[in-house]
């Protein structure tokens, strides 16, 4: 596996990731907490052969999670938009 995979972890695939998606050319992904902008445009345009145009980040807190007594939190994770430049398109993710 290569170090670009390591990086991108999967897809977004929410109802707000498709709008971003459709409306700005902007594709969502989950990635790994210590990546920087510069390594995550590296991996998507090696894995997907794509022009990227920006990349934002953001970094989602970790929330308390409870199950019956027991309680614990679910762990913060990193999240990606990757604008890339008009008419590119990852092929994968608009087929889904």
């Amino acid at each position: 596996m290569s170090q670009a995979h390591t990086i991108i972890k999967r897809p977004i695939l929410t109802e707000k990731a498709t709008a971003a998606r459709e409306g700005a050319n902007t594709y969502t992904f989950r990635v790994v907490s210590s990546a920087t902008k510069v390594q995550i445009r590296q991996a998507v345009e090696s894995i997907f052969k794509v022009r990227v145009k920006s990349v934002r980040t953001v970094s989602v807190p970790s929330r308390p999670k409870r199950q019956g007594a027991v309680q614990g939190r679910r762990s913060g994770w990193k999240k990606a938009y990757v604008s890339l430049h008009t008419g590119e398109t990852i092929a994968l993710i608009e087929n889904i």
